[in-house]
């Protein structure tokens, strides 16, 4: 069942999303090589519950941490622990807050010190196919608008889309209907709607479409080990098409 929020729900989804961006802003200068995700995870904790919030993450369905932090071929779900980042890689965060009873979800793909110029155009690929995405979420289109674009942007540049986990529904509870995802057909699905939220998350791999799950249940790579990059935002249909409640400069080139 899709839920339609009213302007109380996405006024309490904005300010959980405000206080995402404001996670992300903080841990930005500690993006860089020697860090350990563990302690990046730590300062996302720490920042989100001194806002008055909860990491919505943390013990759902069991994942044991506050992010997602997934490095160079790792997908997505990549679990915090003592790997140090290096120079050159890519590593995605991907971060839920929950403020009040409200949800919100964002994720970005950061360059570790000097990125090669195909990690960085994959970087770049991912943000736009993310943001024409958005232009389609309109009252009035439907789902397969969304994953359309997704999917053409992505493979009219060499790259493939993780078929198996897909956008979604959010805002009254972390994964709500419907599911999005990053690849179909141009006007099928449901149809969007005034007061429908959605996270909107490409995930676009350099080589293969294929994916492996990792022994410990959560760690999703890609086959082929070759680069993988994710970008998310939380969004609210209105009257005048998407409002992005995640934005943040961060996004821009």
């Amino acid at each position: 069942m899709i839920i339609i929020k009213n302007k109380k729900e996405i006024e309490c989804i904005k300010r959980a999303s405000d206080i995402l961006v404001e996670t992300f802003y903080h841990i930005n200068d500690m993006i860089t090589p020697g860090v350990k995700t563990r302690e990046l995870d730590e300062e996302i904790e720490k920042v989100i519950r001194q806002k008055g919030a909860i990491p919505a993450f943390k013990g759902y369905r069991g994942f044991p941490a506050s992010s997602c932090i997934s490095i160079n071929e790792v997908v997505i779900h990549g679990i915090p622990d003592d790997m140090k980042l290096c120079s050159g890689d890519i590593v995605g965060i991907d971060i839920g807050v929950k403020y009040n009873g409200c949800f919100s979800d964002a994720a970005y793909t950061f360059g570790v010190g000097e990125i090669s110029r195909e990690a960085e155009r994959l970087l770049n690929t991912t943000k736009k196919a993310l943001f024409a995405s958005i232009e389609e979420a309109r009252s009035g289109n439907r789902i397969g608008d969304i994953s359309h674009t997704i999917q053409q942007t992505a493979e009219s540049a060499g790259y493939n889309v993780v078929r198996e986990y897909v956008g979604h529904g959010v805002g009254l509870q972390l994964h709500e209907d419907p599911a999005i995802p990053n690849y179909g057909r141009k006007g099928v699905g449901p149809r969007l709607k005034k007061g429908m939220v959605l996270a909107i998350e490409p995930m676009i791999n350099m080589g293969t479409h294929r994916l492996t799950v990792m022994d410990d249940g959560w760690t999703v790579v890609t086959e082929d080990k070759r680069l993988s990059a994710h970008y998310e935002h939380t969004i609210a249909i209105t009257d005048n098409g998407a409002e992005i409640l995640t934005l943040s400069d961060l996004y821009k080139d």
